[in-house]
């Protein structure tokens, strides 16, 4: 089956977005008219539960926004964010996350990216343009300007340990000024990150931030028994899904339209089965593993002659551009079983609400030590999605085993089980319903953008009050 050209794929990119806007635009309205005529009717139907949740839940969300924000008390406060790169990965996009809610209460903020590759990037473009827009201050890594900055700032945020590396490199003698308003925010388990070069001055920051409880616990010990360092005080903060990915999420009209054109450009029916896994293709995903396993599922669903829906998996996060050897794998995979028609490859994106929209199921199959934490989950359970992960990592701490989900060993021992998973939920369609009901709750209760915010400020009201003690003293 034909796959969509990169010049499709941009095009829908440029699309999606101001789709997007005009559903809830046109869903919010019809709220209004419909609870306008309901409240002239019935003023006592507002605050009732039956037969009106979902717009109680949207009041409830919006009230939550209209809130005084949690990190009111950084108005006016000069914060520097240093990342190692510029790219549509979790680090450097959580880090943005953060520099727009600071800028959102008026702190100021200015933006480094310590590693740019030398030619031109249409991502990096468009990233630092969309800073600007929301008045971060986007300077070079290096020079007078950025030291000047540091050491005049409130608080300094280095994203992944990798952003260690500046500040030897550009602060030079300046460094122990700065290390005590540094907030070192971590979100790698992999052991390539625990080098002496990149994190020789940890003991020696405000604070660690960490996104799970299993990543804080690995970095502790191993930065004790490899490098002989002990850990900063570390804070460990969930994170929250943003409140226009929940628009999205609760908006039932957006979601429907979106499910409709997405599928239609991958000839998939809306009573097939649409199985996605959403992180940038890499060996570390999973993507290898997945496809295995839902060739596996397959099989199994002939063999036994279950009676399924047609069943298709879909790899988000792919580069049509430059095709790694890890991808061509991938694909080599899918001709060689036979299977192009049921898998479809979709170029990696900073728009995942269209995909969440048009799938049944999100798989997260982040191989060894798993995720950090893993915000795709979160998202995908906004949209009540069963999830199906490995049992490592951060996700062990979202998807809550046989509730919202199931999860599965990672490696190779990992495919079958995920392949049973697989056929559990294609052939337990009241089961798939379920789950996603409960992770939609579990995100309700504890992954919203306020909830996040909430954690964050906690961290940074403490981590500002010890440096100006040290400062003092």
């Amino acid at each position: 089956m034909a796959k969509p050209s990169g010049a499709w794929i941009a095009m829908q990119k440029r699309r999606w977005p101001l789709l997007i806007l005009l559903l809830i635009s046109l869903s919010t309205a019809l709220v209004l008219i419909t609870r306008f005529a309901s409240d002239s009717c019935n003023p006592s139907t507002v605050s009732s539960n039956s037969g009106g949740s979902r717009l109680a839940g949207e009041t409830a969300l919006g009230d939550a926004r209209r809130s005084p924000s949690p990190l009111e008390f950084m108005k006016s406060k000069l914060v520097l964010l240093v990342s190692h790169e510029l790219s549509l990965s979790g680090g450097p996009l959580l880090l943005m996350e953060l520099a727009f809610l600071l800028r959102g209460v008026g702190s100021e903020v200015v933006w480094i990216t310590n590693q740019k590759p030398t030619e031109p990037d249409d991502v990096i473009y468009s990233l630092e343009h969309k800073m600007l827009d929301h008045g971060v201050q986007v300077l070079s890594a290096k020079g007078q300007t950025a030291v000047d900055i540091a050491l005049k700032a409130d608080l300094v945020v280095l994203n992944t340990a990798v952003a260690g590396k500046w500040l030897d490199a550009v602060l030079k003698d300046n460094v122990p000024s700065v290390l005590p308003k540094i907030l070192w925010w971590i979100h790698e388990m992999r052991g390539h990150y625990f080098k002496v070069e990149y994190v020789k001055h940890l003991p020696y920051v405000a604070g660690a931030m960490i996104d799970s409880h299993t990543t804080a616990e690995y970095w502790k010990t191993r930065t004790q028994e490899r490098l002989g360092i002990k850990m900063p005080k570390t804070y460990v903060v969930h994170l929250g899904n943003s409140n226009e990915l929940m628009e999205v999420a609760e908006n039932n009209v957006a979601k429907r339209v979106l499910r409709q054109h997405v599928r239609e450009s991958f000839g998939v029916r809306n009573e097939d089965l649409l199985f996605a896994i959403i992180n940038s293709v890499s060996r570390g995903k999973g993507q290898d593993l997945f496809l295995r396993a839902f060739y596996e599922s397959l099989q199994l669903i002939q063999e036994k002659k279950l009676q399924v829906p047609s069943m298709h998996a879909m790899i988000v996060g792919s580069d049509l551009n430059a095709q790694t050897k890890f991808e061509t794998e991938l694909r080599n995979f899918v001709a060689e079983k036979k299977i192009q028609d049921r898998v479809h490859f979709v170029n990696k994106t900073l728009q995942v609400a269209p995909y969440l929209a048009s799938i049944d199921v999100l798989v997260q199959n982040s191989q060894a030590r798993g995720e950090c934490f893993g915000r795709i989950t979160i998202e995908a359970m906004a949209f009540q999605l069963p999830v199906l992960g490995t049992a490592a990592g951060g996700t062990t701490e979202i998807v809550v085993h046989g509730s919202t989900g199931w999860l599965h060993p990672a490696g190779k021992e990992g495919v079958t089980p995920l392949a049973k998973n697989i056929i559990k939920l294609a052939t337990q369609k009241e089961t798939r319903l379920t789950m996603g009901k409960k992770g939609y709750e579990r995100v309700k209760e504890q992954f919203l953008e306020h909830h996040m915010a909430q954690r964050i400020a906690l961290v940074l009201e403490e981590v500002l009050q010890n440096a100006r003690r040290q400062k003092q003293s």
